[in-house]
């Protein structure tokens, strides 16, 4: 009897943890300009505690943008994406891959290349956006 009356009384689904509109690249992609914005104001100073204090929010930023394009890729992306979009798994990889790159490095073509991937995996998410 009270599991009748506390059962829900509309079930609902969504294709990710809650009804769309909470996720979206441009959070990885803010990070990674941090990123590389961060390497450009390293080639410009060689105070060594303005660099260890770069290198920190440097390695911060592309954590977080790691953080930001994993979660599209667990939790936004589902299997119909990946039929639809073949080459997702792959771009995503890349992306973290660039990302980890630009974490370890100051040079900023590496950030560039990360932005780039982003830019990738931000244009397939708004096509499944439009579907």
């Amino acid at each position: 009897m009270l599991s009748r009356l506390f059962a829900p009384k509309v079930k609902v689904s969504a294709h990710c943890d809650l009804p769309c509109g909470v996720y979206d690249p441009a959070q990885a992609r803010i990070e990674a300009e941090s990123v590389k914005a961060v390497q450009e104001k390293m080639a410009g100073n060689d105070d060594p505690h303005f660099q260890a204090r770069a290198t920190i929010i440097k390695e911060q930023r592309a954590e977080l943008a790691k953080h930001h394009v994993s979660v599209l890729w667990s939790d936004y992306f589902k299997a119909p994406h990946f039929e639809k979009y073949p080459e997702l798994h792959q771009l995503v990889n890349d992306t973290l891959k660039a990302l980890s790159a630009a974490k370890a490095s100051t040079d900023p073509a590496t950030g560039q290349k990360a932005l780039d991937y982003i830019a990738q995996i931000d244009k397939i998410f708004w096509e499944t956006k439009k579907a």
